[in-house]
Parts: structure tokens; C-alpha cells; sequence
């Protein structure tokens, strides 16, 4: 069974640290500070075992040279394995991910699904170990990643592609953006109850200083809005805002971000 735990980073960062619950070897995701892995591998003796990283942002990248080395001094692997995006450059990845749909986490003995996911930036992925999906900037609870070099095509398809998960699917992204990302959503759909009962909860467990994560793909499609762009709840409301109508999902979802963008 596997072990997921967030580490802190930052304002409102979670590098996710991923371990089996008979074994001390751990990977992490998206290590933007090293001193925080570094500080719970110490404190719980556990063993770095590798690192996989979505995309290149800085917040999610900037630890990777210092685990490296600290990997090196503490352990008997030679060479920490760091996976990323192939197209992506991304300073100590030595496994880059290309076209690859899968591979296998040995120290984990777990197979890894890899999406490739474009839209908040052109390389973009995701990996999926059994029902827990680390999407990174992507999709996050409530909302999506900012359109930093795809285009809301590019993102509206890479958000349909996951949202066609299995519903228990476990959302594991990388931001406390949670309580934000659903008050604009309930700008934009507030008859939906669904959307109020989640809030409710999310905000108890902020008030408590709880993660408001994992989510799950069963509940985004409840209550996110770039989730539900067909839905007509969704394209009432950008007709409102925009005081014209969209044409299609895509536009729904251009316009929604959009919205989200200046809200």
C-alpha cells in the first residue's frame, strides 16, 4: 500500500513524498525546496529513492541538484534517478520522459501511467500510480493552471483527458489553492449545492490547518467549473459575464479562464 505525504513548501507549495508502508525507500514530486525533503528524510530515516518532476517551474523544480548530491553522500545509489519532461529543459532530469505511456518504479514495484498534459507549459505531464494521479499545475481542486505557454485548447483537452478518470481516481496537485479557486467557482455556478458542501468542508479543514487535499476526479466533476464546460449552469453564466455567447465546450473553457484570469 502506498503512503502519501505532503510536505510543505513555500507559501502554499506540497512536494509529495510517496512511499510503500514496509519500506523506508521514498520518491518525491516536484521538489521546488530541498531543505524540507531533506529535513523529513532525516527526521523519519528514511532513503530518497528518486524524484519525478511534471514541468519546469522553479517552485517545482529548484531542489533537484541539492537532493542529488545529498542522495549521493547518504546513500549507496550512485546515480539518483530524476524523471521530467524530455522537452522540457529541466536541469538534472537524466530520465527524460518522451513519448513513454508507462514505466516501472522498481524500488517502489509499482507501474506508473504518464499523461501528457500541455497547457500550463507545452511539456507539461502527469503520472498516475494506481488511483493517485500527480497532476502538478494542471487541474487542481476547484480549478486549473494558468496558461503560461499552451493554449486553452491545449489545456481544455488536457483537463478532458483526465477528467475521464475514474472517479476515485485521488487528485494529488500541488498548490493550497483550494478555498480560492472555489470561491470564483461559486461565482460562476451558485445554485450548485454540491459546490457549497465542499467548500464547507474544505474551509473546516483549512480552519484547522489541514491539507484540503488529495481531491478526487469524482468530485471535480461535481464542482469545477473547467471541469463542467458543458454543462448549462456554466455556459448561462459565461453568457452573463461575457454578455455574448460561447460556441462550443472549447469556447466555454477559453472564456471561463478568462474570467478566472482577471477575477
Amino acid at each position: 500500500m502506498l503512503n502519501i505525504i505532503p510536505l510543505p513548501a513555500f507559501t502554499d507549495n506540497y512536494i509529495w513524498l510517496i512511499k510503500h508502508s514496509n519500506s523506508q525507500d521514498v520518491y518525491v514530486v516536484d521538489p521546488g525546496d530541498a531543505n524540507v525533503v531533506i529535513d523529513y528524510l532525516n527526521a523519519h530515516q528514511l532513503t530518497l529513492a528518486g524524484i519525478l518532476i511534471t514541468h519546469h517551474h522553479i517552485d517545482h523544480t529548484g531542489g533537484i541538484l541539492a537532493l542529488k548530491s545529498f542522495s549521493e553522500q547518504h546513500s549507496a545509489q550512485a546515480v539518483l534517478p530524476v524523471y521530467g519532461p524530455a522537452s522540457e529543459n529541466i536541469n538534472g532530469v537524466n530520465h527524460p520522459i518522451n513519448n513513454e505511456r508507462s514505466m516501472i518504479l522498481k524500488t517502489l514495484n509499482i507501474k506508473v501511467t504518464i499523461f501528457t498534459i500541455p497547457g500550463h507549459t507545452l511539456g507539461h505531464i502527469a503520472y498516475l500510480m494506481d488511483d493517485n494521479l500527480f497532476c502538478g499545475d494542471t487541474l487542481f481542486s476547484g480549478g486549473c493552471g494558468r496558461l503560461f505557454e499552451g493554449s486553452p485548447e491545449q489545456m481544455h483537452t488536457s483537463l478532458t483527458q483526465l477528467s475521464q478518470l475514474p472517479t476515485e481516481t485521488k487528485v494529488f496537485c500541488t498548490h493550497e489553492y483550494t478555498l480560492a479557486n472555489l470561491t470564483f467557482a461559486s461565482e460562476v455556478e451558485p445554485d450548485n449545492n454540491d459546490l457549497y458542501a465542499y467548500k464547507e468542508q474544505v474551509s473546516q479543514l483549512r480552519l484547522n490547518n489541514q491539507p484540503s487535499l488529495p481531491s478526487s476526479i469524482g468530485m471535480e466533476r461535481k464542482i469545477n467549473p473547467f471541469l463542467r464546460c458543458e454543462q448549462d449552469t456554466i455556459q448561462r453564466a459565461i453568457r452573463q459575464h461575457f454578455q455574448h455567447p460561447s460556441h462550443d465546450n472549447r469556447s466555454t473553457f477559453a472564456l471561463l479562464r478568462q474570467w478566472k484570469d482577471n477575477f
